[in-house]
């Protein structure tokens, strides 16, 4: 179902795959403890090689199993360590018990203090782990604030202390670190919601785990990848036409909005779609037209002149600049009056409002809620949408239908039986007109003959692929139309010149 993807697991199915490795496929636990800190351990040389100070903070469980394994690779090699146990060692069970053992040979705990975070290089957040489900607080909270007021690196294993690795969400407080190595599977909540603040750079080891381990696991997420376009995204054959790659119809642009129609259109036409026509009002004819005079932008002041357009589109993009205002409402009625349920659309900005107002199945769509979209959807508030992004997906799919893409760092796209995570993104995007151009590129897709599900993933990666490469001249004042000059270029995974 997830072809191309990485895929990603909730905490408890990464639980169940580290025990199918033992129990199983016969690995000891304190192998893959051993095999863990050690990789944390080389990884950690790699990214801090002038390091010569460790103060590793080591909590309960496996979390601070690892730990302990990192602090005595540390000794071993001769940097001095300063090892914290925050948890009483003598309540370690099992595996981190015997590696807390192995420790605590060769080096000496002390309390937690300033001063201890003061003297090192680095800090080792293995504290909390990702089992964990409740907001931190009394002396966790305490120690983790103390992290974060330091402003020292962090190297946290598996999770930083605090994060929700299901959810993403901070549960309280948490570690704000610089590197985050996670093990055997990818866990979930460390693409989306508040994790991005968090995780830094996100590292993966999956411990030489065999893969039959993986065999019967049952993720219905993962992470988009750039293969997925070479592979929806075919070189065209040399005798193509556009009347082979569809016809967009974008509806919206009410009186002071007409940028967004202009947005729309030209992104569907640079994804590739053979015609885009725009709907509009009179007023903003000719300033599209002198911005993009390809596109074919047509004045709307009543409904009835909308026939004749829907008989012509085999997508239609709804919503950019749309308002809600009477002629706003009025579109948006004819659009469905006029094309059925099971129209191709793309549904964006007020559409999306509108629809909120009076909800209907959109089976044959692609809706491309913002969070504050998505909680007027489900009649809910943006908190409880950030909450819990995959579970507000499923739910947006299982009232409206078709696919939804829940924008925001770590965009989620879900169907009701899948999702997927675009974890390529910058903080640029975070400005007017970007949600225009991604309903546009979804547009273009759809009209080329992807499914509702390849084109708003596909969509979704392309999009964030032009404004990165648009933003290597800087993200603060990325516009819209910077990331259009882009999207020809991402648009070809499998061009070649020569």
């Amino acid at each position: 179902m997830l072809q191309d993807c990485l895929p990603v697991y909730t905490p408890a199915q990464v639980q169940a795959l580290d025990r199918r490795a033992i129990q199983e496929f016969g690995i000891p636990g304190h192998v893959l403890m051993a095999r863990a800190g050690r990789a944390a351990w080389q990884s950690l040389r790699q990214q801090m090689p002038q390091c010569r100070h460790l103060l590793v903070l080591c909590g309960g469980g496996n979390n601070g199993g690892d730990g302990y394994v990192i602090a005595r690779l540390a000794a071993d090699a001769g940097l001095e360590v300063t090892l914290c146990a925050l948890s009483p060692v003598d309540q370690l069970q099992g595996d981190a018990a015997a590696a807390a053992e192995d420790a605590l040979a060769v080096i000496q705990p002390v309390a937690f203090s300033a001063d201890a975070l003061g003297q090192a290089d680095v800090v080792i957040d293995a504290l909390l782990g990702t089992g964990l489900d409740r907001p931190v607080t009394g002396h966790w909270a305490d120690v983790i604030q103390a992290v974060n007021n330091a402003a020292k690196p962090v190297f946290a294993v598996d999770v930083p202390s605090g994060l929700s690795a299901r959810t993403g969400q901070v549960l309280g407080c948490a570690i704000r670190a610089q590197w985050t190595m996670s093990f055997i599977g990818r866990k979930q909540g460390l693409y989306t919601a508040q994790a991005p603040d968090y995780v830094g750079r996100l590292l993966f080891d999956d411990l030489d785990v065999p893969a039959g381990v993986f065999d019967q696991a049952s993720s219905t997420k993962g992470i988009l990848q750039q293969a997925q376009l070479a592979r929806l995204l075919p070189k065209r054959p040399p005798t193509a036409h556009k009347g082979h790659f569809g016809h967009v119809l974008v509806v919206g642009g009410d009186y002071g909005m007409g940028g967004a129609v202009r947005i729309a259109g030209e992104a569907a036409a640079r994804t590739g779609a053979g015609l885009v026509s725009v709907a509009t009002r009179s007023a903003h004819i000719a300033p599209v037209l002198a911005a993009r005079p390809e596109l074919m932008v047509h004045g709307i002041e009543t409904e009835a002149d909308m026939a004749v357009l829907f008989s012509r589109a085999s997508v239609v993009a709804l919503g950019p600049g749309l308002g809600q205002q009477p002629w706003g409402q009025a579109l948006f009625d004819e659009t469905f009056a006029s094309t059925g349920a099971q129209a191709t659309l793309v549904i964006d900005a007020d559409g999306l409002n509108l629809l909120a107002a009076a909800p209907r199945r959109c089976d044959n769509a692609v809706l491309t809620p913002h969070p504050g979209e998505a909680a007027r959807l489900l009649g809910c508030s943006v908190a409880d949408i950030e909450q819990d992004r995959f579970a507000a997906a499923d739910a947006l799919v299982a009232r409206y239908g078709g696919v939804v893409v829940l924008k925001g760092a770590g965009t989620v796209i879900g169907d009701g039986a899948q999702q997927c995570i675009c974890a390529s993104y910058n903080p640029g995007m975070a400005s007017g007109g970007m949600g225009d151009a991604l309903t546009g590129v979804i547009a273009g897709l759809l009209a080329q003959g992807l499914s509702a599900w390849e084109a708003a993933n596909a969509g979704v990666l392309l999009h964030s692929q032009a404004a990165n490469q648009a933003a290597l001249a800087g993200e603060r004042g990325l516009l819209a139309t910077d990331v259009l000059a882009h999207l020809r270029q991402v648009v070809n995974p499998n061009h070649a010149t020569g």
